[in-house]
């Protein structure tokens, strides 16, 4: 394994003026010391808005948001009996709990333990069993899962949330109507369980006999906050062990770089993403409480018009998301009609930005999108386009106390230009994979993480994501990357969205598959898509197959699965 060199750092000269190169301080000794330190600074302002469709919701303040998640810390620490280290998990969409939940971890000395609310009862199982969380707080909409999970790895102690927690009176009475008798996405849970109002009662019942702030003395940078489960860098799920000091110092590198753009206690953020994912864990619910600023939690962003009461009735003046949100609100007439007149900044991470969005996003709202690039493995963001020296179609530059490189197979630096695989060490970057040491070798090697990621470098060390080295498609011995021709494809007008992956084509070995969702009303033919294609593209870069669907598979963020496509299109080759 060949050693690398250590970087020179040219993207320095890029920074904007006040930012500091290099972070030699935590901001804080731990998440729960940011949590209260801030609390106290904003103490009055909102802190956290729920927005449902219709409009309805609720908001808490710093001050409240504070002093609730004290009674879940003494919840869990007196009631419950929790040992320091123990894990929590939590399983919710955006609701004003999660961040009580969250903060009342932290500051409980335990570990959260983020999973995906839309999981099977199967994929709960393996996280439970993998994780062994000693209580599970859980929205009621999903409990009917828990006894099939329950069958793989049982949990102790079960609180079950609403997402009405904290709305008025009447509001939360009409929407816990409507879900219980109307829709009916909610029914009595099936296990023994605590309400969430219950526990925080619990909780706030011991505030005089117990020492809520002594459950953190031992807490230090060192010390684990969250089990973030991924599927990492090898597709198999595992939970990166993310420290106070990883996510600390990660909150400070991110606002590093865009914090000037938002004054501190002033800033409304959008949060459509889940807060369980890493993204708008540490960027919107860290990053905005460290802001002292106002977050606006859309429990579910689909249909996209799920969107508009929140930009109608809040000042937004940021927003995080990933390249189909930014696209889908390109399309949305009520959106195009009425775009954000407080809007500052837009923050894209998790898939690739196209530059036909990107462009397209500019004109309609008149503000860019700044693409960023993260995993969860580093807690999550590595680099961003710095203010003001945006580069389209480039990830930016690393954010402060980080290095990136562009390796071989052998771990040899690249030529720059030359695409290699995207490796980056910083204080970010997590401890391992939680009790996987052998996975945690092959993904931290000398220091350094590697991501997985084609990428390709400049003179001036701006990053560009070429692909996914998994999903690169190789065409009788070319390299294609399926980016390159989403990229592309997204340009043609008639084109709404566009997934590329490899299928298995005889002597060529793979070709180029194209799935496209039209625009309402466009047509187009795949003997179009085909001759726009060789417009743009070199011959072996052609889509050979072009197939049309209403809509594409997608994550629970947004991002388009090319894996769920290319399992469809193995199966069907397989059968036939």
């Amino acid at each position: 394994m060949t050693t690398i060199a250590a970087p020179n750092r040219p993207w320095t000269k890029f920074y904007p003026p006040g930012i500091r190169p290099t972070i030699d301080e935590a901001p804080y000794p731990s998440l729960a010391a940011m949590v209260r330190a801030i609390a106290r600074t904003y103490s009055t302002q909102p802190a956290f808005s729920l927005c449902l469709p219709n409009g309805m919701g609720g908001t808490l303040t710093f001050a409240e948001v504070d002093r609730l998640s004290d009674a879940f810390a003494l919840y869990l620490r007196e009631q419950l009996q929790l040992k320091p280290g123990a894990r929590v998990a939590l399983q919710m969409p955006n609701g004003l709990a999660f961040p009580i939940v969250a903060f009342g971890v932290f500051k409980a000395g335990c570990v959260l333990v983020n999973i995906n609310p839309l999981y099977t009862a199967d994929e709960m199982g393996k996280v439970f069993a993998d994780a062994e969380p000693d209580c599970l707080v859980v929205i009621d909409m999903f409990t009917d899962k828990l006894p099939a999970a329950f069958a793989i790895h049982k949990v102790r102690h079960v609180v079950v949330c609403r997402i009405t927690e904290f709305m008025p009176w009447l509001q939360g009475t009409i929407v816990g109507f409507v879900q219980r008798y109307k829709d009916k996405s909610v029914k009595p849970a099936p296990v023994a369980h605590t309400t969430f109002q219950a526990a925080l009662a619990a909780g706030e019942a011991r505030r005089s006999t117990a020492d809520v702030l002594g459950y953190t003395k031992e807490l230090n940078l060192e010390s684990l906050a969250c089990l973030q489960y991924t599927g990492g860098t090898t597709g198999v799920s595992k939970g990166a062990m993310l420290t106070h000091g990883n996510l600390v110092m990660n909150m400070a590198q991110a606002l590093e770089m865009v914090g000037g753009n938002i004054e501190k206690g002033t800033g409304v953020i959008l949060t459509a993403l889940p807060l369980y994912h890493i993204f708008a864990f540490t960027v919107n619910m860290l990053g905005f409480w460290y802001l002292g600023a106002h977050n606006v939690l859309i429990p579910n962003p689909r249909p996209l018009a799920n969107l508009q009461k929140a930009f109608e009735k809040y000042p937004i003046s940021a927003i995080t998301g990933v390249n189909t949100l930014f696209n889908g609100l390109n399309n949305e007439a009520w959106f195009k009609d009425n775009p954000p007149r407080h809007l500052k900044t837009a923050s894209a991470g998790g898939m690739a930005l196209q530059e036909a969005v990107a462009k397209r996003w500019l004109e309609v709202t008149g503000t860019p999108v700044i693409e960023g690039y993260g995993l969860t493995e580093s807690s999550p963001v590595l680099s961003f386009n710095p203010m003001g020296n945006e580069r389209l179609g480039t990830i930016g530059i690393p954010v402060p106390s980080t290095d990136i490189r562009c390796v071989d197979d052998e771990g040899r630096e690249v030529p720059l230009g030359e695409p290699g695989e995207l490796v980056a060490r910083g204080p970010q970057i997590m401890a391992g994979y939680w009790k996987k040491p052998e996975e945690t070798a092959k993904t931290i090697r000398d220091g350094w993480l590697y991501t997985g990621d084609i990428a390709t470098q400049d003179a001036d060390g701006f990053f560009r994501i070429v692909d996914r080295k998994k999903d690169m498609v190789l065409v009788s011995g070319f390299n294609v990357f399926p980016n390159e021709v989403e990229d592309t494809l997204a340009k043609n007008p008639a084109v709404l969205e566009v997934a590329v992956v490899g299928v298995p084509d005889g002597a060529a070995g793979e070709a180029v598959k194209a799935f496209i969702v039209k625009r309402p009303g466009a047509e187009i033919t795949a003997d179009e898509v085909r001759a726009f294609s060789r417009q743009h593209l070199t011959a072996y870069k052609v889509p050979k197959f072009v197939e049309f669907r209403d809509e594409l598979p997608k994550s629970n963020v947004g991002k388009i699965l090319r894996k769920d496509l290319r399992a469809e299109e193995l199966a069907k080759r397989a059968s036939a």
